[in-house]
Formats: structure tokens, sequence, C-alpha cells
């Protein structure tokens, strides 16, 4: 275990401040500082203040991480730090701090995916990812299948979503029934105690002519939200519980369903679900019974790694330093839009950095 690579990723694309350290597929630390509370009065995250609250946090939470493994910075093996994609703002902090402490520590810097470090983290739990693996990714930003035949180099988009993500169609039902922010783990509680078959709500994109793996929610929380209207316009009840449990169920069910028929068609014969809305009990539950059915291994890590952290960027730059992958350069910039085809941000080049300062590295992180 020794040999293995000693790497601390960095977190920041949204709102959860992440820093985790992995030695090959060991989780070692995974400090979390979350600024949810500051935007829970906003309704959603606000990119403003989750960049400042990241400013305020990067350095306590990389130090209670090194705190927690007891070691140096200076036995790292390499920084890795989520490039992309994610709030611009928020990335910035990240990477900036990656780079001050490659520069200043003298380790390779690799910025690596955001999407693909949420396939990567379910090595922490469940050992090496199959080759090749299917991902089905569901998020408050994004709902993805995905191939990767390489985590680390080869990553295929197969379906993604048209409009809402299922993470933000949980948020903004949640809304609507006046339940707070964020919306996903209320929802998943209250729909324990309703009828999931109570109100036939629509599947998007669910028609024989319809993109095989793509996903719409839209429809689906237009939809929700009339039914909800129109009850309160009568005068009548909203049955709460069962508007949670019956919208939910519409998307888990679709979200399980085009999963499977994904792997099936691939020839894969396992699945790997990631990202905050894995989290979800029913959605847990459902992908066991479909995938049980179909013959396919289902692979979810625990709920406290599918939320964003920092252990799944850390587990994705030790797989790049295991398979010799190139290091970023000290150029690296956020990219709030990068694409999964993009697992890392390789150097182009080496340079002599003969632009920065020449600012003593023991100054830098004593």
């Amino acid at each position: 275990m020794a040999d293995e690579p000693l790497v601390l990723g960095i977190e920041t694309s949204c709102d959860e401040t992440g820093v985790g350290i992995v030695r090959g597929t060991t989780l070692l630390a995974n400090a979390v500082a979350s600024s949810v509370d500051a935007h829970a009065r906003f309704g959603g995250v606000v990119p403003e203040i989750a960049s400042r609250a990241h400013l305020e946090a990067m350095v306590p939470t990389i130090e209670r991480a090194l705190k927690d493994v007891g070691v140096s910075a200076r036995d790292l093996d390499g920084i890795a730090v989520t490039a992309g994609p994610g709030l611009a703002g928020a990335l910035l902090v990240g990477v900036s701090a990656a780079k001050a402490y490659a520069y200043a520590l003298d380790k390779p810097l690799y910025g690596v995916n955001h999407l693909a470090s949420h396939i990567c983290v379910d090595q922490l739990e469940h050992g090496p990812l199959p080759e090749p693996t299917m991902a089905l990714l569901v998020s408050g930003g994004h709902s993805s299948l995905l191939l990767a035949p390489d985590i680390t180099s080869d990553v295929r988009p197969m379906g993604s979503t048209i409009d809402d993500a299922a993470g933000e169609a949980f948020d903004k039902i949640a809304r609507v029934l006046n339940l707070g922010f964020p919306g996903g783990p209320v929802i998943d509680r209250l729909a324990k105690e309703g009828d999931p078959d109570a109100i036939a709500f629509p599947r998007g994109l669910s028609g024989p002519r319809d993109p095989a793996y793509d996903f719409s929610f839209s429809g689906l929380k237009t939809a929700v939200a009339r039914w909800v209207e129109a009850k309160r316009n009568a005068g009548d009840d909203v049955p709460v519980r069962d508007v949670a449990a019956s919208f939910q169920e519409a998307v888990v069910d679709v979200l399980t369903r085009k999963a499977v028929r994904a792997c099936k068609d691939q020839g894969v014969d396992h699945l790997m679900i990631g990202g905050g809305v894995a989290a979800n009990s029913r959605l847990r539950a459902l992908a066991e019974e479909r995938c049980e059915r179909a013959g396919i291994r289902l692979r979810v890590p625990r709920p406290g790694l599918c939320t964003d952290n920092g252990a799944m960027v850390a587990a994705l730059g030790a797989e790049m330093v295991a398979r010799n992958r190139p290091a970023s350069d000290l150029e690296l910039s956020a990219d709030s839009s990068l694409p999964v085809t993009d697992p890392h941000v390789p150097g182009g080049h080496d340079h002599d950095h003969d632009h920065l300062h020449e600012i003593s590295k023991e100054n830098l992180y004593s």
C-alpha cells in the first residue's frame, strides 16, 4: 500500500468545499465544508456566495484533511483538482489553490473532470472499476449516461438531460410544495409515507421514437406544478406525501429504465450510479430491483461519496498517477463547460514558468 500514490483532491464545483486524501484506491480522509445553509433562503445556489465560502474554507479544510491522515503536505505524490464543469467562480478558487500548493510543494498537478470523478469514487468502496464501466450520474446539474472504457482517458456520453437535471427537478418541486432547499432529501423522506401510484405523472422521453438514453424532466416539473396549483385553486388540501412519492417515482422510473437499457444494448453487465441524487433511497431500491432482474451488477457508493466531495477528485487523481497520465500545466484554467470526454486536462508542453514570481517555496506552504 505504501507504494501506491498518495494524492490530495480539491473539489469546489458548486457549494461544497471538499478535500480528500487517498492512497491508491484507499480513502484516508474526506473533509467537507458546506455552504448550503447560506443558499437556503434564496432557494438555490448563489455563485458569488459559493465562491466566497470556498475562499474562507479552503485552507482550513486542507489542513483538517492532512491532520486527519497524519501526513505532511510534503508527503503527497500529487495534487488533483476539479477543473470543470461547474460554477466558474467556484472552480477558480479550487484551481488557484491547487496550483499554489502544487507549485509550493513541487508536486504534479492534475486538473480533472467533475463527472469522471463521480464515477471513479466508486473505486474507494467497491474496488477497481470494470472496463468498460456504464455510469448513470444524477445530480443538481447533471443527468447523464456515460460509458467509460478507461476512466482516465476515454469517457463516452451515451445520453444526457435536454433540460432540467434530476436534482434540479427535485429542488423545483420542493419549492412548489414549500419544502425548502435542498429538495432531494426532504422529498425522499416524505415519499416514504406517500403512495407512488396516487398520481399518474408523465415519464419524459419514454416514447418509442424518443432518444433512447436522453432525459427530460421539465415536462414532469410543469405537470406537478399545475396539478398542485389546481388543487390549491379548488380550495383542496394538497396531499404532499403522495405528490412527493408520485413525482419521485416518475423520476427514478425513467432513470433506471434507461440505464438498464443502455447496459443491455452495450453488452455491459454492471451499472454504476453516482452524483447527489444517487443518495435517494427509492432510486437505489428500484435500480437494485431492475438490475437484479436483468442480470446486471449494481455499484452505488455510500451516500457520503455520492454528493460532491474531495475524495472523488483524489481518487481520479490517484488513478492518473498510477497510469502515468501526463500532469497538467501550472497554466491550468477552470472550464465551467469542460466536456466529459476530457477526463483530465493534460499539459500541452513543458514550461519554464519564467513569468511566475520567484517566491520562496518554503514560505508558500510554511
